[in-house]
């Protein structure tokens, strides 16, 4: 009679393990069922790692524009792409080759996920391979183009706002109840993920202070009255993503969208101006953004909402560029049109600069990878400064 032990993964009921024979059996029989039973056992090690290494790291949630955008726009019919050289001229991972991210190399959602230890990229979730074990590490739902309020962008005429943003992080949810199983995926997405929220920017570049599509809504609408429709709408996503188990969150205020090279070139400004009206409405939106958050921390009991400074930390690169050793944080590396190359976006025509880790902007709109780089150690190691009350860092051991 033969009695089977088995030896359980951990509660990982889909994947099997080994059972030993008690019996006495044949000398050869016994060989086989060994080497039947080692190679279960190095599975069942190299499964238990994967998913003890993704429990341990947790999940980059990234949402927002084309400043994290990981080529969620290369799978929409729009006008809003980057998957065009020399997009990724400088990004390791893909040979150089454009992968639709909006600058030369790496995002500051990659740079932050590299720093944390996440051994891969979070996937867009519009790829094909944004399925099974691949969406351990993370998905990426950020689209360029896309804003807090659901008519930005619509002169991409396709792009992801935030709200279908989080309608796709509700499927991701449901795929992650049927890989861990419910009560796991609870607690892996409340205690070890990070949801990430860069977006803004294009609710007054390309809505609100958009040339002649905006002036009806300007006429109709004051500032004011604008950015209190941003701030209502963005409490709602927030709260629902809090709903579908976020906890940690950290929000990228609006950078100074007036010191772009786009916005130098169409206002025909020396190096050294800004467009004021652009940097008064991203710093009014701020520091609504900001109460919004500290009135989020007091009521909604477990979840820390942490916002990146943003504005101070790229106007801090923009003022003091050559510090930081750069040669220029007004000209684009990339790009053509006017005396900052600010007009005609990044592609195959554009002009091109040799030392892109001397440009603070790559393209008319975004920053370079070695301007990301430093941003993103600002957010994971930086003081209050820049990040608060919390850096990243501080956010995942909590």
């Amino acid at each position: 009679m033969l009695t089977y032990l088995p030896l359980r993964c951990l509660g990982l009921k889909s994947l099997v393990c080994i059972s030993f024979d008690c019996g006495v059996i044949g000398a050869m029989a016994a060989r086989v069922k060994y080497s039947w039973s080692l190679a279960l056992v190095l599975l069942c090690i190299v499964s238990l790692s994967y998913f003890g290494n993704a429990a341990d790291l947790g999940a980059s949630f990234v949402f927002g524009d084309s400043l994290v955008d990981a080529g969620n726009n290369n799978y929409l019919p729009t006008l809003s792409k980057a998957n065009i050289p020399p997009n990724g001229i400088d990004f390791k991972a893909s040979g150089g080759q454009p992968t639709g991210r909006y600058t030369n190399g790496r995002t500051i959602g990659d740079i932050v996920g590299e720093e944390l230890g996440v051994p891969n990229y979070a996937v867009p979730f519009l790829s094909p391979n944004s399925t099974g074990k691949a969406i351990l590490y993370g998905v990426n739902y950020a689209s360029g183009g896309g804003g807090i309020m659901n008519a930005t962008g619509r002169i991409f005429v396709n792009r992801l706002g935030l709200d279908i943003q989080i309608d796709f992080y509700n499927t991701t949810r449901k795929q992650f109840d049927k890989l861990l199983g419910p009560s796991k995926a609870k607690d892996y997405i409340r205690k070890s993920s990070i949801f990430s929220i860069t977006i803004g920017a294009n609710d007054f570049l390309n809505n609100y202070l958009l040339p002649v599509l905006s002036i009806g809504a300007r006429i109709s609408e004051t500032p004011d009255g604008f950015i209190d429709d941003m701030i209502n709408h963005l409490r709602d996503q927030l709260t629902r993503l809090y709903q579908l188990d976020a906890r940690k969150f950290v929000i990228g205020n609006v950078g100074p969208i007036g010191c772009i090279p786009y916005q130098k070139t169409i206002n025909q400004l020396n190096e050294n101006e800004c467009v004021d009206l652009a940097n008064k409405l991203a710093k009014q939106y701020n520091s609504r953004l900001q109460n919004l958050l500290t009135e989020l921390n007091g009521k909604l009991p477990g979840a820390t909402f942490v916002v990146a400074n943003v504005y101070d930390l790229v106007m801090e690169l923009i003022t003091n560029y050559e510090k930081y050793g750069f040669i220029t944080a007004s000209k684009a590396c990339c790009g053509n049109g006017g005396q900052f190359a600010g007009i005609i976006p990044c592609g195959p025509t554009s002009t091109m600069c040799k030392d892109r880790d001397k440009h603070v902007f790559w393209d008319p709109y975004h920053p370079s990878e070695a301007a990301n780089l430093i941003i993103a150690r600002q957010l994971l190691y930086g003081s209050t400064k820049y990040i608060s009350p919390v850096n990243l860092k501080e956010l995942r051991n909590l």
